[in-house]
């Protein structure tokens, strides 16, 4: 289920971002801001943290157990939340097609550690989050999506902002 969820929530950035200039998606639009790139760079960012901490947990012996969290709210913008710092985007220039084949090796590692996964200890174990405290694995899987959901409003609103600014 949250496979073609968050497939389709990649295909909507996806299409966003279609047929635009590297320099436009590279483009700020005002300091301080991220650009759509960067938006997308902390995407595969995050989910590649994910991934690799989900899959760690999961080797180790012991786990705190948790009780679902209402990662849903994840979509609203009304909550802010500082990127940490291994999920802060880089300046570099980056073309869409590389950044597209970032999204597309960061994606195929989740389903993987997702595939390769019990499902008991997906349920029974957990990983820390900074707004929800302790999250269950099976948890962050559809939380990936969420997360982009919410980048997603922040890229549309980012690529108006940039048409703006280009239009002066």
């Amino acid at each position: 289920m949250h496979k073609e969820e968050n497939e389709a929530i990649r295909r909507r950035i996806f299409n966003a971002v279609e047929g635009m200039s590297d320099e436009k998606l590279n483009e700020k639009p005002a300091e301080g801001k991220w650009s759509p790139m960067q938006i997308l760079d902390h995407l595969q960012l995050m989910e590649n943290v994910i991934a690799r901490n989900i899959s760690k947990e999961l080797e180790r012996e012991t786990s705190k157990k948790a009780v679902k969290k209402p990662i849903q709210l994840t979509v609203s913008r009304a909550i802010k939340v500082d990127a940490p710092s291994y999920t802060v985007p880089s300046d570099d220039f980056i073309k869409l097609d590389e950044m597209k084949g970032r999204l597309k090796k960061s994606r195929e590692y989740l389903n993987a550690v997702y595939d390769n996964a019990s499902e008991e200890p997906l349920k029974s174990k957990s990983l820390p989050h900074p707004v929800f405290g302790n999250v269950p694995l099976v948890q962050w899987f559809p939380f990936v999506g969420l997360h982009e959901k919410r980048h997603l409003k922040q890229l549309e609103e980012t690529l108006r902002e940039i048409d703006e600014k280009l239009k002066q």
